[in-house]
């Protein structure tokens, strides 16, 4: 997955990937000395755009200026809103890290000629297969699977595959991310179509006739399972589950055996970081012991297949589709479109 390198995957992402090349050629223009200089960041200090979840942003954070004495100016949002300011900024690049939830958004930066290439980044080689760019501009410090997330109090049945969700006893009872504001979700659907082709969207159709209502971005689409109004919520992102599991609630993960899509988060460096050394011991820390373990503890995969994973299920256990990343990117505003289409009727 990690070799694909087309250039056709800048129309995937609709709206989104529209800012993100307006973002592509006014940083582009400033590398080349276009664009007004800003003024120059303080020595021994980097700025980071972070996705969540906040809480192991922070930890991150902390840790890094704990160990380096580098400080970090952190932004911490979702994907959206990290790709939206730094399409606003785009007269005046500031970020030299860029931490995502997307994996394809990666591909669309380093084929804009926006990331750095990193090769000697530490750790690298005890990562996860497929999970650095092949020419080492972005790494899968972490990542998520597309589960199913349901309340063991309400629900009619233990699921076993996503087909089971079409069945009259879950009637009314479950939610799916939009994928119009999930990437997540998108990623999920784009594979699952990737592998299935009609069969996918004859079960998403399946779906819908079921009721199954589709409820806004991840945490939206989940709440209603914690509390029992809904009994469960289809392709969320598993490490929401597992939080909530772990704070008492009666809430169990699992992963239909048909198969899911497991998105890595990527993290790189802008070509435009003004502190190209510092951002380069930030990645080097996303891949060490220490924040390894912190994306353990925050129910997270680990990007480092050598971590050590017991608070969740380990990526060996989940059955994972074989899709294609480039396919998906290329079909997914189209998917998207689709898929929308088919729960509004």
């Amino acid at each position: 997955m990690e070799k694909r390198k087309s250039q056709s995957r800048r129309e995937a992402r609709g709206v989104v990937l529209a800012a993100l090349v307006l973002f592509a050629v006014s940083v582009t223009a400033f590398a080349a000395g276009k664009a007004e200089t800003a003024a120059v960041e303080q020595p021994g200090s980097i700025t980071v755009y972070s996705a969540g979840p906040g809480g192991l942003a922070n930890a991150i954070r902390d840790a890094f200026v704990a160990e380096t004495g580098i400080e970090v100016e952190l932004f911490q949002s979702t994907t959206g809103a990290i790709l939206g300011r730094l399409e606003a900024e785009k007269d005046n690049p500031i970020a030299d890290i860029v931490v995502l939830a997307s994996w394809p958004s990666a591909f669309e930066f380093k084929s804009s000629g926006l990331t750095l290439a990193y090769p000697g980044a530490a750790n690298v080689d005890k990562m996860v297969p497929g999970w650095v760019d092949s020419e080492y501009h972005f790494f899968g410090y972490s990542a998520s699977a597309l589960g199913v997330t349901y309340n063991t109090e309400t629900a009619p049945a233990v699921p076993v595959d996503w087909s089971d969700f079409t069945k009259p006893e879950w009637r009314g009872l479950v939610n799916i991310p939009d994928p119009l504001l999930s990437g997540s979700a998108l990623d999920f659907i784009s594979g699952y179509i990737n592998v299935y082709g009609d069969d996918a969207w004859e079960l998403f159709a399946a779906l819908k006739e079921n009721d199954v209502l589709v409820a806004g971005a991840n945490n939206p689409a989940l709440e209603p399972v914690v509390t029992g109004a809904k009994a469960a919520v289809l392709a969320g992102v598993d490490y929401m589950g597992y939080v909530q599991a772990s704070r008492g609630e009666s809430v169990a993960v699992m992963y239909p055996e048909s198969g899911t899509v497991v998105n890595p988060r990527p993290a790189f460096i802008l070509r435009s970081s003004r502190n190209p050394d510092g951002a380069r011991r930030f990645i080097d820390f996303l891949l060490s012991d220490a924040a390894q373990q912190l994306v353990v503890n925050a129910y997270l995969l680990p990007g480092r297949a050598d971590a050590p994973v017991t608070n969740r299920d380990p990526l060996s256990v989940i059955p994972v589709l074989s899709y294609d990343w480039d396919w998906m990117s290329e079909n997914a505003e189209a998917i998207a479109r689709r898929f929308t289409e088919i729960f509004q009727q």
